[in-house]
């Protein structure tokens, strides 16, 4: 019933057609944002802990992320041409940081291998 009325409003008046539209878009928008304070916990302590007791394969992936960033940052900076990332990412190839041996394709497998693994 509360529906029918609320549309018949928008409907017959323009400005409570906006306030309806604001109400809805605002009070949303400012419970999320108390929400996000409310459990925010950007504390120094707890992030020290947790850097303290994370894991090693955690660290690894951190570092090998930085690094990676680094090296595309540094290839942005001296602005050589990037497109061959998105090439390698799009045949399901690994860039390497050889220079000279840029690309790596993926291992296939051959048809005669293919065939003896179906026949066992």
């Amino acid at each position: 019933m509360a529906w029918k009325w609320i549309v018949r409003r928008t409907k017959e008046s323009k400005p409570f057609f906006f306030a309806f539209a604001t109400i809805c878009g605002v009070v949303p928008g400012v419970i999320g944002y108390c929400v996000m304070q409310a459990t925010n916990t950007r504390t120094e302590n707890l992030e020290s802990h947790l850097r303290r007791n994370a894991r090693p394969d955690s660290l690894m992936m951190g570092q090998v992320n930085k690094e990676r960033l680094a090296e595309y940052l540094g290839e942005l900076q001296r602005k050589e041409n990037t497109n061959d990332r998105y090439v390698a990412a799009l045949r399901g190839e690994t860039l390497t940081r050889k220079t000279y041996e840029r690309i790596q394709p993926m291992p296939e497998q051959s048809e005669t291998s293919a065939n003896k693994e179906q026949k066992n």
